[in-house]
């Protein structure tokens, strides 16, 4: 294991860039980042937390392993997994996420595999063995790349959302049995296990949340089982990762924030607007165009997740997200082996509704997986940053 203190701030984090537009940015704090290389081995490429064992200390969960906090150098196998993967092709976890499924007061352990097999959940011994936990089904053929898992319905419990043999919607968690599936969509063959784009929020502004996808958003009824939600066309993107809903520039109503093609180039923010007749529609802003030059910077491709966090402290979200490298191996996508960047983009609120984002570079051997978490790991009230991929999993303590 070992330790880096990043000092962020390098010569582009006065400098935001906008299409080819350049403005100041108006940053008060900078964090600084405390690197932990919790392994090197390819096993996941997702990671989550929560306190397994109740000793008070974060724990991380990178597929079939989770590390002891707050060194996370002790780890434990709960689950079948090999001890590493090769980094050309794919592991056996593609997301994880972290919740008491079954109500007894210990953090259990959700794994979305490889995309279109079937999930499971692990059950917390409760320190009774250091051995594999209990597996249980959560959902069959469980599709998408990047999951989500948000309380859709409003019942003050997470659900997971994603897609399922030709539909798009989420299930409700439950320790008794498969978990009950609320397709929300229509039947169509876009929805393959494969399918990229998934994201959640409150358009509208009923008070309701509303499901995003790649080439639209679907709107939440009154009722979330009154299927199929109602269907708003607008393409976000070609091959969307996750999608991020908030009020960047803070005029009242949220926007949307995607990678254009989480495969190729493009990082963009659709700030919403109203017509006179309350039409929502959206203007683009660039952050990375679809096609930079090569003295564009950042130049990144394949920003497969992302996620938001207030990493300065000025009560406005900012995004984390950054390259998934080898995402296809060596030899698929666009610049497969260039250099790994984790970014954090600082998002600076002007006058009359404008906004800007300004990159800031957390690390360059790290990038990021199909998930990243942007949450508070060691209890400082200062969000941190976790990110498991095929270079590895890592632990960026913020302060």
């Amino acid at each position: 294991m070992s330790r880096t203190i990043l000092k962020l701030g390098v010569a582009l984090a006065s400098l935001v860039v906008v299409g080819s537009a350049v403005a100041v940015s108006a940053q008060a704090k900078e964090p600084q980042f405390q690197k932990i290389v919790i392994t090197d081995k390819f096993r996941s490429e997702g990671a989550a937390f929560g306190d397994f064992n109740k000793d008070g200390k974060m724990d991380v969960v990178s597929g079939h392993i989770w590390y002891e906090g707050p060194d996370f150098k002790k780890e434990h196998q709960f689950m079948k997994g090999e001890d590493s993967y090769d980094p050309e092709g794919y592991s056996n976890s593609f997301v994880n996420f972290t919740d008491d499924i079954d109500g007894d007061g210990w953090t259990d352990i959700i794994i979305c595999p490889h995309p279109g097999l079937d999930g499971f959940w692990y059950k917390n011994p409760q320190n009774k063995t250091d051995g594999f936990w209990e597996e249980l089904p959560s959902t069959i053929q469980l599709g998408n790349e990047s999951q989500a898992w948000a309380d859709v319905d409003g019942d003050g419990k997470n659900d997971l959302i994603f897609n399922r043999n030709n539909w798009y919607g989420f299930a409700k968690p439950k320790a008794d049995g498969p978990w009950d599936f609320i397709a929300i969509s229509n039947e169509s063959e876009k929805y393959q296990r494969y399918f990229h784009g998934n994201g959640y929020g409150d358009l509208n502004g009923d008070g309701r949340v509303d499901l995003f996808e790649m080439d639209g958003w679907r709107e939440q009824p009154e009722d979330a089982k009154n299927v199929p939600w109602k269907f708003h066309e607008f393409k976000f993107a070609d091959a969307a990762s996750n999608i991020l809903v908030y009020d960047f520039n803070g005029d009242g109503l949220n926007d949307v924030f995607t990678a254009w093609h989480c495969h190729l180039y493009g990082l963009v923010c659709y700030l919403q607007k109203r017509g006179a007749d309350g039409e929502i529609a959206f203007d683009a802003q660039w952050l990375i165009p679809t096609e930079p030059d090569e003295a564009f910077f950042p130049k990144t491709s394949q920003l497969h997740s992302m996620a938001l966090a207030d990493f300065n402290g000025d009560g406005v979200m900012d995004v984390v997200s950054g390259k998934r490298w080898l995402a296809h191996g060596s030899s698929g996508d666009v610049e497969p082996l260039a250099t790994p960047y984790l970014f954090w983009w600082e998002t600076v609120r002007g006058d009359n509704g404008a906004v800007s984002f300004v990159p800031h570079i957390i690390d360059d051997k790290s990038g990021v997986g199909t998930q990243v978490v942007a949450e508070d790991i060691n209890g400082d009230n200062v969000p941190d940053v976790l990110v498991g991929n095929k270079r590895g999993c890592f632990v960026f303590l913020s302060k």
